[in-house]
């Protein structure tokens, strides 16, 4: 029977369904990975608590202004934090890499102290790097106070905000790495053995990497505020879809990530809007007589509920094109002249950039031409009377004194 439980209990929960979710989390949304378009929301704007979500954020800081080969030297502030942590001892030494393994699987709230002081002063001019990164990507509704999720007035984001952040940072090769990984062995060669060993094995929290197919990551999160928190993505052929459940309840959590994922998989077709190379625009080049095409530098995808009509999808969404009237010839073949932004319910689900489909070569007005004729031609002139002259002084010169020849 426990067989039968452990081998069964994935499968149930991965059962299909195009049916919209009934989610048990107070926030959710499902978020398409390449162009960000919404497939379901609830409440993706309320304010809540992230818990360790948190800490996918502070991954991302750590990636950008660290060294996955730096040497951390573990300070007391690390030792002293509550929640989940692997035991770091004071003045323990370990690398960079190993401690984003911490932080990642193992949710370590001393790993992310550590981390936090080492590429900042203190944990508050860390929090400043935090709130700056994910305004960069577009998350304008949270506020980060600490590097771990520890419970705070002030610590809060959305549902909406925590998958802007995740679509962005996995782009990070690294980063989606080290998410992905199940169990990772990290190296404390100076480790304080008489407390007992420490712990080296790392097993991942987020336990949908083995219960969903297809799941590269991200991050769970717990507290009594926050409630079972947990940001998911899985891949499935050349889609990716980011789940992100806020406040649910035990093992709610797993079950509202799959229904959404499911949901998004299964419950939509991906349908190309704008194929690469397909002219969206033209534009007047400046100091060029012609007009140039702009075409789009890329695919791009939106999804649309599986058995709509195809041949409709525009009704949809919004097209808005931005050129750049200000570029100049000359210009070469694939000068991005614009944009191509695609909008759903007023938010963006993404943009192509408009590139030129051939060179612009810089022309002259005529006026211009004709002005350049006269002005060579006085330079030429003015240039032939001056060798003369000089030519007409050494021949006076030389007939005024005469070289004597030497005789023998």
């Amino acid at each position: 029977m426990l067989l039968f439980f452990v081998f069964m209990f994935p499968l149930s929960l991965g059962a299909s369904t195009s049916q919209v979710p009934d989610i048990n989390g107070e926030a959710a949304v499902l978020m398409d990975a390449r162009n960000r378009q919404i497939l379901y929301q609830k409440n993706m704007h309320r304010l809540m608590y992230p818990a360790s979500t948190t800490k996918i954020v502070t991954a991302a800081v750590v990636l950008e202004k660290g060294k996955l080969d730096d040497t951390v030297t573990i300070p007391r502030a690390a030792c002293l934090q509550d929640g989940s942590s692997i035991g770091l001892q004071e003045g323990e030494q370990l690398s960079l890499r190993d401690l984003l393994s911490a932080l990642m699987l193992a949710s370590g709230n001393d790993a992310a102290t550590a981390l936090a002081m080492h590429i900042a002063n203190s944990e508050v001019e860390f929090a400043a790097l935090m709130n700056e990164w994910s305004r960069s990507c577009g998350a304008k509704e949270s506020n980060f106070v600490n590097p771990n999720g520890l419970p705070d007035p002030l610590h809060y984001t959305t549902a909406y905000d925590l998958a802007l952040i995740t679509q962005k940072i996995m782009q990070d090769p690294i980063f989606r790495q080290i998410v992905a990984t199940r169990l990772a062995v990290i190296q404390r060669p100076l480790a304080d053995r008489s407390k007992g060993p420490p712990q080296e094995h790392l097993w991942n929290h987020n336990r949908l990497l083995s219960l969903y197919p297809g799941a590269i990551g991200v991050k769970t999160g717990y507290t009594v505020e926050a409630g079972q928190c947990i940001v998911a993505q899985a891949k499935r052929g050349d889609r990716e879809l980011i789940a992100v459940v806020l406040k649910s309840q035990g093992s709610n959590i797993n079950h509202d990530a799959i229904n959404l994922l499911d949901y998004g998989f299964n419950g939509f077709v991906t349908t190309p809007i704008v194929n690469k190379g397909a002219k969206i625009s033209s534009l007047k080049v400046r100091q060029a007589k012609e007009e140039v095409n702009l075409v789009a530098k890329n695919s791009f995808y939106l999804n649309f509920p599986a058995g709509q009509n195809k041949n409709l999808p525009d009704q949809s969404f919004d097209r808005q094109v931005i050129l750049n009237e200000e570029i100049c010839a000359p210009l070469p073949k694939g000068k991005k002249g614009g944009e191509l932004i695609f909008l759903q319910a007023g938010l963006e689900l993404g943009r192509v950039d408009l590139i030129t489909d051939r060179p612009v070569e810089k022309k002259y007005p005529l006026w211009l031409g004709w002005l350049t004729l006269p002005v060579s031609l006085l330079i030429f002139t003015r240039f032939y009377v001056r060798i003369k002259q000089r030519r007409t002084r050494q021949n006076y010169i030389f007939r005024s004194y005469p070289v004597k020849r030497n005789r023998r």
